[in-house]
């Protein structure tokens, strides 16, 4: 798989959350070949650039794009919530050094600073719910809840021990929950991909369904912002109170809706 021929000039960014947003398992195919067709007009259309912002590691990404049969794949990645690569010419992903190197730095440093506390949390947690607590290479500090209402529990126990600690934060996707540092995350990335394309705030467009995708679906991060008919209801409250769109329809479907929806195709300047 290789990426569409770059344009000329980058007009609009589209950044598109993967999990329950582009991709579901539960449809057939997982990702609606409209979705695929409309990308390839924006790009005609609008020069648009377009990239996956997801939770995901990038190998699990790249698991994704091949059981999902991606004609092409995407100009971009944004994985983890926060590491920004790109592929080259020969299929490889290379990661933007600057961001990443800066990024991994960083969340060393606040693990370090804060390992008192989250032991301290971690504590808290397997005393009182059932959640289960994830060490793993790069996230240290992560969990899995067994229901949306424990999790709902966890964070507000979070929140209050954090005071005390405000770089650290989390990305908490249904009931799975990241620790992660308040400075990178899917809003941060999604402006350093504006900066290094030279687009404005007002030419980006995201869509996303959860927890986690509440950081870009800012008004100061993308012009226009979008969910699925699937996405929670924090996330539904977000886009209307932003003047956003929710689509009538679920998933990859509902993307293809809200590409309609802001951009038409001999409109050029509907950024």
């Amino acid at each position: 798989m290789r990426p569409l021929e770059p344009p000329p000039r980058p007009g609009l960014l589209l950044s598109f959350d993967f999990d329950g947003t582009m991709h579901h398992p539960g449809d057939t195919p997982s990702v609606h070949p409209s979705l695929f067709e409309q990308i390839r007009a924006m790009r005609r259309h609008h020069d648009a650039v377009w990239g996956i912002n997801t939770g995901r590691s990038m190998n699990h990404v790249i698991e994704g794009l091949i059981e999902s049969r991606f004609p092409f794949v995407p100009d971009w990645v944004v994985a983890r919530e926060r590491e920004i690569w790109f592929p080259n010419k020969f299929g490889r992903w290379i990661g933007k050094e600057d961001w990443n190197k800066a990024c991994l730095k960083d969340h060393k440093r606040l693990f370090r600073k804060t390992r008192k506390l989250l032991k301290t949390v971690r504590r808290e947690i397997e005393e009182r719910t059932g959640a289960t607590w994830i060490e793993q290479p790069g996230d240290p500090a992560a969990l899995r809840a067994t229901t949306n209402e424990e999790m709902d529990w966890i964070v507000e126990r979070i929140r209050s021990h954090a005071v005390s600690q405000p770089l650290l934060h989390w990305q908490r996707n249904t009931i799975w929950l990241r620790f992660s540092h308040r400075d990178y995350h899917k809003g941060s990335a999604l402006q350093e991909l504006g900066r290094h394309y030279g687009i404005t705030t007002a030419a980006i467009f995201a869509i996303g369904d959860s927890h986690n995708d509440h950081d870009m679906l800012m008004p100061a991060v993308a012009g226009r912002i979008a969910c699925p008919a699937n996405a929670v209801d924090p996330i539904k409250e977000q886009i209307i109170s932003h003047n956003g769109f929710v689509s009538p329809s679920p998933n990859s479907r509902g993307c293809v809706e809200a590409l309609r929806h802001f951009y038409k195709p001999n409109n050029q300047t509907n950024g």
